[in-house]
């Protein structure tokens, strides 16, 4: 099957590349990219197919496809670093909701309870209607940014 993407490298690029290689700080995965990338360029010394390629750098023939596509349509820098993620988080909890909880395990414990417990405050904290609904993971985690979690003066 005829490779629908083909790798020229211009002199620029295929220096750029060289350096990341002889540098050897830019991380094992853009100096295996660049290895990859010289070794498919039809211009270059190798002029490799996906097969040796995969048997030389132990990427899979998918993953080299990948990599040309991502080249040709998109150039150098995209091929080596890929698109920068665009992660939002959105908080659930404010500061609003943190303090209450921090508020309610200073508190006496409640009677039939020798101390705090995770579940317990996340029980309480939706008993109280703070907030809808929450876990005790969340409440640790919460917690665990304070020096107020109840697991961390149990020994073990």
């Amino acid at each position: 099957m005829a490779k629908l993407y083909r790798v020229t490298l211009t002199d620029e690029e295929r220096f750029t590349l060289e350096s990341i290689i002889k540098k050897c700080q830019e991380g094992a995965q853009r100096t295996k990219r660049s290895y990859v990338l010289l070794a498919a360029d039809e211009n270059g010394e190798k002029k490799w197919g996906d097969q040796e390629i995969n048997l030389c750098y132990g990427l899979s023939i998918s993953a080299i496809e990948r990599l040309r596509k991502r080249f040709v349509e998109h150039g150098l820098q995209m091929a080596l670093y890929g698109k920068k993620r665009e992660i939002e988080y959105n908080r659930i909890f404010d500061g609003r909701v943190e303090s209450q909880l921090l508020a309610m395990r200073c508190s006496d414990v409640p009677s039939g309870h020798s101390g705090w417990t995770l579940r317990l405050l996340a029980d309480k904290m939706v008993s109280l209607n703070y907030v809808e609904s929450i876990s005790h993971e969340t409440v640790r985690q919460i917690l665990k940014k304070t020096k107020l979690n109840p697991g961390r003066l149990k020994g073990g």
